[in-house]
């Protein structure tokens, strides 16, 4: 439902800014191949020096692949804001990946490439993962500004950012993931403490 507010500031023509960050949880012994997907898109932005083109490209393969692998989605969380001040939204966007970064053995240095090519097989693959995806973006967006503990929602919300990109509408990406490089693990017992947010699906 469209507040007051929102309704005086369309009037006064004003952008709207949306926000959002969604953490997706999976869980499985199948899960560890996603490491080396985010690795990549990750690597291949930090050589493209972060050109949005290229990271839009990287959040597609990767919202791809979590569509791909629904069956192992345990629990989701999301949350956001709306802005009338692009300064204002560009610094909630920042709080969010502050704190995402910060989060139990999070990263976005994803690590060099032979953590991937040269990581010997007896390393063991951690059994969780947790996907943290911030966008940031001018207009309304229903499918992201509303509760993606969901099922149903949270494929649409990753087929809504899939659809995103490629109509050039993103401002900002921000993408983390915790553990966020091979042999190190996310356990169950550090789950809730790290990431309360998440509510199962």
């Amino acid at each position: 439902m469209t507040s007051l507010g929102d309704r005086f500031n369309k009037f006064a023509g004003k952008s709207r800014y949306v926000v959002s960050r969604i953490f997706i949880h999976l869980t499985g012994k199948e899960i560890a191949p996603l490491l080396g997907i985010l690795n990549q898109a990750g690597r291949t932005a930090i050589e493209a020096d972060g050109d949005l083109e290229v990271v839009g490209e990287g959040l597609v393969a990767i919202c791809e692949n979590l569509l791909q692998m629904d069956l192992y989605w345990q629990s989701a969380h999301n949350e956001g804001d709306v802005f009338w001040i692009e300064g204002e939204a560009g610094d909630y966007f920042n709080q969010l990946s502050t704190d995402s970064l910060g989060r139990f053995k999070s990263g976005s240095d994803y690590g060099q490439p032979e953590d991937i090519e040269e990581s010997p097989l007896t390393i063991a693959a951690t059994r969780h993962i947790v996907i943290m995806i911030s966008v940031a973006l001018i207009g309304e967006i229903p499918e992201l500004e509303t509760n993606l503990a969901e099922r149903e929602a949270l494929s649409t919300a990753l087929k809504v950012l899939i659809n995103l990109h490629y109509q050039g509408k993103f401002e900002a990406i921000g993408v983390y993931f915790s553990p966020s490089k091979f042999g190190d693990e996310l356990t169950e017992d550090q789950l809730l403490p790290n990431f309360p947010e998440l509510i199962p699906l």
